[in-house]
């Protein structure tokens, strides 16, 4: 393996952080799942406009390549090598009562983690065997859930065109991923051993296997953070009674992408501000104060559609999942107000 040649368009983190020097100390060395350097950075030199440009394929990664990974982490999250994660799955520790302002700008509001299953690789690793294992442990957990929680797996190999188009409709059916994800074998074997698994009413989805093993999401119309909060955290003491996600004392529940560290978590609402969007610095500074990201309504890179914004949380490590959300209701009803001032 040769030192990729990182031209001035590189713009990663990992390009900015793999020196010659470190270059030479990791790109002999493999995990016990035979993830090598050339794994991990793969996507970010194949794409040179990567933000991060390095996956990791599992826990050992992160402690193995540790001269690479601690960077990228340090510039990304503000989190150093020495540093402990503190994770907080209380939803009663959650201050976020609904009013009517609320539900009068708030479109609906969503939370999702992702987690991923102890002693398996990550998604960037796994085998085709080790990937149906896992849709195996985690569907057969779902399928026991009852009450709110109950629901119905579907399979994305050999889906039928009915279920195909009604969780096309409900926006729940996601796709292969993008060039990024495929550049880190996250594509692998595709549709085999993925599926989507909701609720009667809805408002608890799960993804297996597609960048996490586990896309963990509670959602519903409204702004109701504290419901949506707290049958998430419901959902995940009910599966974590059948499975072990995987987690450590550093970097708290481990993802195959650095920025979902920590509490793997993306609080979100989509809110109506047709008035404050005029100013967008007035917007920004509001949203910087309190940790939170401004989004078009189908994501990043795309555009508002009627004044309609998807505002969600910056902060993923070293914060605990409650202050995630506790950052996206404050900063939410700060932009509310702003809104209501300039309606007057």
């Amino acid at each position: 393996m040769q030192y990729p040649d990182f031209t001035k368009e590189y713009k990663s983190l990992m390009a900015k952080y793999l020196t010659r020097e470190v270059f030479e100390e990791l790109k002999d060395l493999k995990t016990s799942n035979n993830f090598t350097l050339k794994d991990i950075i793969n996507s970010g030199v194949q794409n040179l406009d990567s933000g991060i440009g390095a996956y990791a394929g599992d826990k050992e990664s992160y402690t193995l390549f540790a001269p690479l990974f601690d960077k990228i982490i340090e510039d990304y999250h503000g989190f150093t090598k020495d540093d402990i994660h503190k994770s907080n799955l209380n939803s009663d520790d959650l201050n976020a009562p609904l009013n009517y302002d609320l539900d009068k700008y708030i479109v609906s509001t969503r939370i999702r983690v992702g987690r991923n299953l102890d002693n398996f690789p990550l998604g960037t690793a796994i085998s085709k065997e080790q990937r149906d294992e896992v849709e195996k442990i985690v569907s057969n957990a779902l399928n026991s859930m009852d009450n709110d929680l109950k629901g119905i797996y579907y399979p994305l190999d050999g889906m039928s065109k009915e279920n195909s188009e009604s969780l096309i409709k409900d926006h729940f059916l996601f796709k292969a991923g993008d060039r990024f994800l495929q550049t880190a074998g996250l594509n692998r074997d595709w549709p085999s051993g993925r599926g989507i698994y909701h609720n009667k009413n809805k408002t608890f989805l799960v993804w297996i296997n597609e960048e996490d093993e586990l896309r963990i999401i509670s959602m519903q119309s409204g702004g109701d953070m504290q419901e949506v909060f707290t049958r998430l955290i419901t959902a995940i003491k009910e599966l974590e009674k059948k499975m072990t996600f995987s987690y450590c004392e550093h970097l708290g529940y481990i993802t195959s992408c650095p920025t979902n560290l920590g509490t793997a978590m993306r609080a979100s609402v989509h809110i109506k501000l047709p008035k404050l969007s005029q100013d967008m610095d007035r917007f920004k500074t509001i949203t910087d104060k309190y940790y939170l990201q401004i989004r078009g309504v189908d994501g990043e890179h795309s555009k508002s559609v009627g004044g309609v914004y998807d505002i969600s949380n910056k902060r993923r490590l070293g914060v605990t999942e409650v202050q995630c959300v506790q950052d996206m209701y404050d900063g939410v009803m700060a932009l509310i107000e702003a809104e209501k001032l300039l309606e007057k």
